[in-house]
């Protein structure tokens, strides 16, 4: 069924046609809305495209540049040579996904391109408010995270989930959503059985990889965890997101080897390391900044005491040009706690647990603060720790 939604029609194919890894444009009919579908892709992506046309087909001048395979045809249109050509594209395809060279006209000529601008953890932290989709959706997913009865959270979603079925059918929106909810409500193992579900177009982009990530490592997999972050920076480098969740593991692989000095203090210096290449990467973002100054409080790392400015400058620059959320203000909160500033770390944390929050991001700077308390020389502990009661 077509539908509109703000003037955009097949929405659910230009999703696909987005975020597909791989996708192969026939161009023999010359036909209007493959050229244009085709040049949103070229724009969106760098390479993995693969463009094919019938040997009578005469290109524009303008994708004469492109590339195309050429495959066969007799006079009737019949397809001459099958198995031939259905070799040829196997090779093209198998070459883009080995090499990723640039193919689209558009990153090839204009050097730099880059249509990312958002800080790191806004792609998760406010994706509903910035992704369009029926707002019906959005309210039911919302009631679900928001239902009174915490334990009944999971056998509403896992309805709604019935509901939804087949996921291949639904908007990405809407997919990821329901990824953000099982997140919301902390059930791990449920959220790595619906990530690994997903279709492959959505599973595999940057964004459920992160999370799929994170999901692992409080599913008790971090090993598996570790793999996919690796591989995610191997392939796209460090980014505040993806280090973040990266240290988020390192730092439970310490927590569990308490007491085997060697282990816990190497995943604690690997979790620092991890952190500074993450901010280095993306220095607007100040989350990875500030959790690199804990872990150099929890190694006895005397550069935190330089790197502290630099963390809260970085955070209030972003406050001044974005909405801030919670973690502008509870980063400003941990950053007041290390140099003891009670005052400071009141107005920061009274402002952080005023915005939107879910229940695992107050736990998890509680813990950081417990962690900080323990190695800082404060008078004020049981008073920080107040603030969370």
């Amino acid at each position: 069924m077509k539908k509109s939604l703000d003037g955009i029609i097949h929405k659910a194919m230009y999703e696909r046609l987005i975020l597909c890894e791989y996708a192969v444009a026939d161009l023999t009919t010359a036909n209007a809305n493959v050229y244009y579908a085709l040049g949103i892709r070229h724009t969106i992506k760098p390479y993995t495209t693969v463009c094919l046309m019938s040997s009578k087909t005469k290109l524009e001048f303008d994708l004469n540049f492109s590339r195309a395979y050429p495959y066969t045809v007799d006079d009737d249109g019949h397809i001459i040579d099958v198995d031939k050509h259905i070799e040829a594209i196997t090779i093209k395809l198998e070459t883009a996904k080995s090499q990723k060279s640039t193919d689209s006209p558009v990153h090839q000529l204009v050097e730099g391109i880059h249509f990312e601008n958002s800080l790191a953890h806004e792609k998760t932290d406010i994706f509903r408010d910035k992704v369009i989709y029926e707002s019906t959706v959005k309210e039911a997913l919302a009631d679900i995270r928001n239902h009174s009865n915490k334990t009944e959270r999971l056998s509403l979603l896992q309805r709604y989930m019935e509901d939804i079925q087949p996921l291949a059918n639904q908007e990405t929106g809407v997919l990821i959503d329901v990824l953000l909810t099982y997140r919301a409500i902390g059930t791990w193992a449920e959220m790595v059985a619906y990530a690994e579900a997903l279709p492959e177009y959505v599973f595999h982009t940057q964004m459920v990889q992160e999370q799929y990530g994170f999901a692992l490592n409080r599913n008790k997999q971090p090993l598996k965890a570790i793999s996919i972050l690796d591989r995610l920076i191997t392939k796209s480098g460090a980014n505040p997101e993806t280090n973040g969740i990266l240290v988020r593991v390192y730092k439970d692989l310490s927590d569990s080897h308490k007491g085997q000095n060697i282990k816990y203090n190497a995943y604690l210096q690997k979790a620092k390391e991890t952190y500074l290449s993450g901010f280095e990467s993306g220095m607007r973002d100040a989350y990875p900044g500030v959790n690199a100054v804990t872990l150099m409080v929890l190694t006895n790392d005397d550069r935190y005491h330089k790197l502290v400015a630099v963390v809260e400058m970085a955070v209030m620059q972003k406050i001044k040009q974005k909405t801030p959320d919670y973690w502008d203000y509870a980063t400003l909160f941990e950053l007041a706690l290390i140099v003891d500033d009670l005052e400071r770390a009141e107005m920061w944390i009274t402002k952080a647990l005023a915005c939107p929050i879910e229940d695992w991001m107050t736990e998890s700077t509680k813990n950081n603060s417990i962690k900080l308390l323990e190695h800082l020389p404060e008078s004020n502990k049981d008073v920080y720790l107040c603030f969370f009661k």
